[in-house]
């Protein structure tokens, strides 16, 4: 199997320029650059740049996809939108680390599955489209990724047993698009997200009433900064900064996590028991299904058996005159029709007759070896 790698970089707070653009046209001659994009793949070679250097200076997200199982994602944002200390907490492993460079937060994920296989399939717009939305998620102060992050570093086993786990942050049931796409990046197993999402409580939404009464309480100096720098347009995270201090205003309202923090060892139980139930919740259902296909089944074989005993006669003709062919294909369809005569017989409580026919067929046709072995492996002798 020949290798593939896959690498994409995105700039999303500032293009580049077009200097910057022909400084990394020198690493690569067949990449596709734009003022936004770095996109290049490799089957033979490898990448000539320093990934994490390009991300510090170019780029606010990078993805990573090996063919031999790698799955790689860097993000960036600001240092004033983006708690590090708390950062800290989650990304603790070799799988999920994070650090500050220069006025930035730079988190990285990993993950590694000897299997391979693909993550997504590519398309116009890239593999890394699906996770962008995860740094406006960050930047409100929605955890929820670092968490599905220490989770993968916890399968993975990069903790003690009786590490405990960070903050359960609210959601951990309620996913969105781009955390369900994370969680599968990561090859967080649904078991273990499902256990933990057990201690997690239900996201709360930004309703319309909450958010008036929150801004009314604004000082107005406040109020018109805010809308200074709104006008201005100038900065890409305010959105997210607004939503955070409205969640963070109203912490208190939001129901506490429903335990007390869980050890690594709990989670990764309570996953096993969850998946062990998964299967044998799927088990009863597969044979509820083979069982109802079975009666399904017999059915069809009754009603198609009671029209065949309505021509039996002529049915026991047609066996004659299918072996008389001497053909393999017609001793095929002999040898079937045989057997749906033997189950007619055998329903209406005849089975002797049925014998009896079958036993002077193979006297008649004893030297016709290949319609001998046919009705032998048909059980018919």
């Amino acid at each position: 199997m020949s290798e593939y790698q896959y690498y994409e970089f995105q700039a999303i707070d500032r293009p580049l320029t077009a200097e910057e653009q022909a400084t990394l046209r020198r690493y690569s001659s067949r990449a596709k650059i734009t003022s936004r994009r770095f996109v290049v793949d490799y089957s033979w070679g490898a990448f000539k740049g320093d990934e994490a250097e390009w991300v510090e200076k170019y780029f606010d997200a990078f993805l990573y996809l090996a063919n031999w199982g790698t799955h790689r994602l860097m993000l960036r944002l600001p240092r004033g939108v983006f708690p590090l200390e708390m950062a800290k907490k989650y990304c603790a492993g070799h799988s999920a680390s994070v650090c500050a460079k220069g006025n930035h937060v730079i988190l990285a994920f990993e993950s590694n599955d000897e299997e391979g296989g693909e993550w997504v399939d590519e398309d116009e717009d890239g593999t890394l489209a699906a996770l962008l939305p995860l740094r406006a998620e960050l930047a409100s102060g929605d955890l929820r990724a670092l968490y599905i992050a220490w989770l993968g570093c916890a399968q993975a086993d990069e903790f003690e047993d009786d590490d405990v786990e960070p903050p359960c942050p609210p959601g951990l049931g309620e996913l969105s698009p781009a955390l369900e796409a994370f969680a599968e990046f990561l090859r967080v197993e649904s078991d273990l997200l499902e256990a933990a999402a057990v201690a997690s409580p239900k996201l709360e939404a930004l309703d319309n009433a909450g958010l008036e009464a929150w801004v009314v309480a604004l000082p107005e100096s406040e109020k018109t900064s805010l809308l200074v720098r709104l006008v201005g347009g100038t900065e890409a995270y305010l959105h997210g900064e607004l939503v955070r201090r409205f969640r963070e205003s109203r912490a208190s309202q939001v129901p506490a996590c429903k335990t007390t923090a869980r050890t690594v060892e709990e989670l990764l139980k309570a996953a096993s028991s969850r998946a062990e139930e998964r299967r044998r919740q799927e088990a009863e259902r597969a044979a509820r299904e083979r069982a109802r296909e079975a009666r399904e089944e017999a059915k069809r074989r009754d009603r198609y058996l009671t029209q065949l005993e309505t021509r039996e006669t002529e049915a026991w003709h047609e066996v004659d005159a299918l072996i008389a062919t001497m053909k393999p294909t017609k001793y095929d369809e002999a040898i079937s029709l045989l057997v749906d005569l033997r189950d007619v017989c055998t329903r209406d409580g005849r089975s002797d007759e049925a014998t009896t026919r079958i036993a002077r067929l193979t006297e008649e046709h004893a030297k016709k070896p290949s319609l001998l072995k046919r009705l032998k492996k048909a059980s018919l002798l």
